[in-house]
């Protein structure tokens, strides 16, 4: 999509996702995040070696190296030029010759060949508005054949507004305390006011409108939120 409504999604990501040493030590910043129960979760859903999988917003590719090991073939797309040079250069070095780069978006990443398998995303969706949250899981949608996984992860509020500040307030209370070794308080508070996280109770409509089945939904803190469904 390129018309001239459309969002400037590399503006959304954040300026620090173009910055290559803050992309160098994005896994640690990330707690390294252990692909494995995502890869089960799939292998589960019958995905296999001759499987597609398109990981979308896959920073530096925690997800998308040991899938390309797991599947027959995956797209890792990011907006970030600095995330994509990132990927494809530990995949050169792992000769994951499976694995292929796309500097894209949610909104701008066009999808050829096959349909997808499956769809993985992880702390991503959030940097979009609503309205786009549902033009991307709909263009997901349309990525993927039918009866194909989306595993979607992300920052997703589980409570009333009215229970916001106690909420806030525990995961401040459990935020690093050195930047590089992980999200600080001031960076939570930072995220809720400049990105654009959701309720559940708004997102989940969203996937059902766009064409997806909810098989289980799992939330830490009330403020995670791991998704498994499939495409109707």
């Amino acid at each position: 999509m390129t018309e001239a409504w459309m969002i400037d999604e590399l503006a959304h990501a954040g300026p620090e996702h173009l910055d290559p040493e803050f992309v160098a030590g994005y896994n640690r910043k990330q707690g390294y995040p252990d692909p494995a129960e995502d890869l089960a979760i799939f292998q589960a859903h019958v995905l296999d070696e001759t499987s597609a999988v398109l990981d979308l917003a896959a920073g530096s590719g925690q997800f998308a190296l040991a899938a390309a090991r797991r599947f027959g073939h995956v797209t890792a797309v990011d907006v970030s030029p600095a995330m994509n040079a990132f990927l494809r250069e530990h995949a050169a070095a792992a000769g994951l010759a499976n694995l292929d780069c796309v500097r894209a978006g949610f909104l701008s990443y066009d999808h050829s060949g096959p349909p997808a398998d499956g769809v993985y995303t992880r702390n991503a969706l959030h940097q979009l508005p609503d309205f786009w949250k549902a033009v991307a899981l709909d263009r997901i949608a349309r990525a993927m054949r039918p009866g194909g996984v989306l595993r979607l992860r992300d920052l997703i509020y589980d409570f009333r507004p009215s229970e916001a500040a106690g909420i806030f307030q525990g995961w401040f209370d459990h935020a690093a305390s050195d930047p590089a070794d992980g999200y600080t308080a001031e960076d939570y508070a930072e995220h809720i006011r400049t990105e654009f996280s959701t309720y559940r109770w708004l997102l989940e409509p969203m996937l059902a409108a766009t064409g997806f089945e909810i098989v289980t939904a799992e939330f830490e803190r009330r403020l995670y939120g791991a998704y498994t469904c499939v495409r109707s």
